[in-house]
């Protein structure tokens, strides 16, 4: 080897060491750029993507800054109506809600804390949109600026409707477009004058009213057992292990006994030998007890109740509790009379009853529930719309139309007929009595919708206590159908 040979090859070896030395410091240059890079794309896609939502989060307390700034707006429903508004009385604002206790779970209260749209929708209503001549204007002047208005998707005449029919009952009614997701109308007693929260907030606060559950919104937060709507999902069960409703039939005789517990129908009516459809129609106990122990798994009918989202979270941004299945196929038989008629430990909210019959109502396909239907400024000018959003098919195309089928029996010939039988539209939807205590006290459910060609609401009642005096979820429903179809 020559002495340049020698030279041109030791040279080579250092520039290979001298990379392999470098090449940590390079790989570590690399690293901190593709990081700077990712932090500068994320500041700016926050600015232009999540910004807002940070600001809206209810829990930003730089919303109260917001509130020295900018008069609270109006909350009003979808035909114009204002229910809440801010006031200046004294040289002090006043929020007042016109409706009283009409609205108050919904529309909800701007103290302690807030509730309902006032909590859900409070950078909105902070937030002003005045034109820029205006807002000039109110600052030279010292004024606040004039806060947006909340356009819900509620309907006065609907929401009145239901609140009246419910006389002195406790419970809730729920009504939304099936194939939109709007709520038209959202109601709950016992309910409290948003008015004087002042004295609400100090009456629950005392001895006497500790228990006290005013301001519980009963349609999202209320958990009740479902009763015979809960048949509604044993019969869709029933479908996906037979595939048709063709070949049941069972001989009901008043009363039967299915693992030592003794299962009764209404009143110990006889209601001969009935398939499905009669069963629905009827309400039998006794055959759907028969269903679930000899005709469907427990493992499957858990599988169909979590699709229709029992134990998960529900969508819809209001909040909303879950409601609770614990059913599997390890449980003891004993619990299965009870639990496929909808007794026994199984849960659910007016809101999801309403959500499950409005897929059916769709086709299978469930809409997200929503309040708000778009956000204006001062001047009327719309700000922002709010579009429906689908959340999933829930049931198929062709189980809704089996459920819807059999479904039409109650209004028809069965439980529900002394009221819709004959009336001008056609009404889909189940009934239920949920007995929940021992002295045989009950609340009475119904869940239906209207004009099954082209379904224009769906209406889901729970009524406390209708052993009372009896009233029906049936009754309240009607009562909002009438007030749709005037």
């Amino acid at each position: 080897m020559t002495q340049l040979e020698d030279f041109l090859l030791r040279k080579e070896r250092r520039e290979e060491k001298n990379k392999r030395k470098n090449r940590p410091i390079v790989i570590l240059t690399y690293i901190f750029v593709l990081l700077f890079i990712g932090m500068f794309g994320y500041i700016i896609y926050f600015q232009v993507a999540e910004a807002d939502q940070v600001v809206a989060d209810t829990s930003n307390r730089r919303q109260d800054v917001m509130a020295e700034l900018v008069t609270r707006g109006e909350i009003v429903s979808s035909d114009g109506e204002t229910l809440a508004r801010t006031t200046v009385k004294d040289n002090e604002e006043v929020r007042e809600y016109p409706y009283g206790e009409v609205f108050a779970q919904v529309v909800g209260y701007n103290d302690y804390g807030r509730s309902g749209i006032e909590l859900s929708m409070n950078f909105q209503l902070l937030t002003s949109h005045e034109n820029i001549v205006t807002q000039v204007k109110d600052d030279l002047a010292g004024r606040k600026k004039a806060g947006d208005t909340v356009v819900t998707t509620l309907d006065t005449r609907l929401q009145s409707a239901a609140y009246k029919a419910m006389k002195n009952h406790n419970g809730a009614v729920v009504v939304m477009e099936p194939d939109t997701g709007k709520i038209l109308a959202m109601v709950s007693k016992p309910g409290f004058d948003p008015n004087k929260i002042d004295e609400v907030w100090d009456e629950i606060h005392t001895e006497e009213g500790e228990k006290s559950t005013v301001l519980l919104n009963r349609a999202t937060n209320g958990l009740y057992a479902p009763g015979s709507t809960f048949k509604v999902v044993t019969a869709l069960q029933y479908l996906r292990e037979h595939g048709t409703a063709d070949g049941y039939s069972y001989d009901c005789t008043g009363e039967d006994s299915f693992s030592g517990v003794k299962i009764i129908c209404y009143k110990h009516r006889q209601h001969g030998t009935v398939d499905l459809e009669h069963s629905i129609g009827y309400s039998c106990n006794t055959s759907f007890a028969n269903i679930g122990m000899n005709e469907i798994s427990m493992s499957g009918l858990r599988t169909t109740c979590e699709e229709l989202l029992y134990n998960q979270d529900i969508p819809y941004d209001g909040g909303c509790k879950k409601s609770s299945f614990v059913m599997d196929g390890s449980t003891s038989r004993e619990a299965i009379p009870q639990t496929v008629i909808g007794q026994g430990d199984t849960q659910i909210t007016p809101l999801h009853n309403a959500m499950i019959m409005s897929a059916i109502a769709n086709g299978g396909v469930l809409m997200k529930p929503y309040l708000v239907d778009s956000i204006r400024n001062t001047a009327g000018d719309e700000v922002k719309k709010y579009k429906s959003s689908t959340v999933s098919s829930i049931i198929t195309s062709n189980e809704a139309k089996q459920l819807a089928e059999l479904l039409a029996a109650p209004a028809e010939y069965g439980t529900a007929s002394w009221k819709f039988s004959n009336y001008r539209h056609k009404i889909i939807g189940k009934t239920g009595t949920a007995e929940y205590d021992s002295a045989g006290h009950c609340n009475s459910w119904f869940v239906g919708y209207s004009n099954p060609e082209d379904p224009d609401i769906v209406v889901s009642v729970v009524i406390e206590d209708s052993d009372s005096d009896g009233l029906t979820g049936v009754d309240v429903a009607g009562a909002v159908f009438e007030a749709y179809y005037p």
